[in-house]
């Protein structure tokens, strides 16, 4: 059974997946790989989740605060071992809950129009296409999404 671990940046299962995945987009990336990279720092994120089956770290995410309302998700990543057992989907519906419970409205997110499986999990999860945020407004080998995580209440 797959269980989740909400912990920080620190956690050296993250750190390992984040190393993985890191080899892995070098490689997509190509020559703008240097570019994202300074966007993927993960010092001092607060806010990661770890999935384990027993003792084995399959997969990782975290979020980000972007504003008062959104968090970004950041450094979505499944082990081999772990692929084509939904652990991408469970680890971003923790996500979603945590930045839930933290009261943000929103998620935001960016992966390259390379990964055709990212953009299907976002997709299939309920994200929409949206213009391109901050950093990535300008890239064309980027594609953003966005989910509202929860109704707005009016007073």
């Amino acid at each position: 059974m797959i269980q989740f671990k909400r912990t920080t940046s620190e956690n050296p299962d993250f750190i390992k997946l984040v190393k993985q995945l890191d080899v892995y987009v070098t490689a997509m990336d190509g020559e703008e790989h240097a570019f994202y990279a300074q966007f993927n720092q993960i010092d001092e994120i607060r806010h990661v989740v770890v999935a384990y089956d027993g003792e084995t770290a399959l997969g990782c995410g975290a979020i980000k605060r972007f504003d008062a309302t959104t968090m970004e998700v950041k450094r979505m990543y499944t082990s081999p071992e772990g692929r084509g057992r939904g652990v991408a989907s469970k680890i971003l519906q923790e996500l979603e809950r945590w930045a839930t419970d933290l009261s943000y409205e929103y998620c935001i997110l960016e992966t390259g129009i390379q990964y055709e499986n990212a953009i299907r999990l976002y997709k299939k999860s309920g994200y929409t296409v949206i213009e391109n945020y901050g950093q990535y407004a300008n890239m064309a080998s980027s594609i953003c999404f966005a989910k509202q995580l929860r109704t707005q209440t009016t007073t």
